[in-house]
């Protein structure tokens, strides 16, 4: 059940009004991805706080397209392919350990190019 301004796990209540809101954000689209909730709470809070304290500091997108050999991750501007696996998923799940680990911004593509989703976007 995704989670709202009003029913957010206890966890996040302490934590300041933009900061919460932006977790339940990214909780809420990291719980789609499959992640569990201990996990999605962590990580969301981590990258909340983050966001907030970092507005108005542009984050690195990083994107995720189709390539000869499947799919790759490639930064926003650049040419070369930072992972590629055969499978969409096989690299989605390297790839959001990736930018979460640069702090970035993950674009997902479809394989006409055209953009399904953006995660972890402030």
């Amino acid at each position: 059940m995704p989670w709202s301004k009003h029913d957010y796990p206890a966890s996040l209540k302490n934590l300041p009004e933009d900061v919460r809101n932006k977790a339940i954000e990214i909780g809420n689209a990291l719980l789609d991805e499959g992640y569990d909730e201990g996990r999605a709470i962590a990580i969301a809070t981590d990258q909340a706080h983050k966001a907030e304290e970092g507005k108005g500091q542009e984050k690195t997108e990083y994107h995720v397209r189709t390539h000869s050999e499947g799919w790759q991750l490639v930064k926003e501007g650049g040419s070369r392919a930072i992972l590629v696996e055969g499978t969409k998923e096989a690299l989605l799940s390297k790839a959001k350990d990736y930018v979460n680990d640069h702090d970035g911004t993950l674009v997902i593509h479809k394989q006409d190019d055209t953009v399904e989703k953006e995660l972890y976007n402030t």
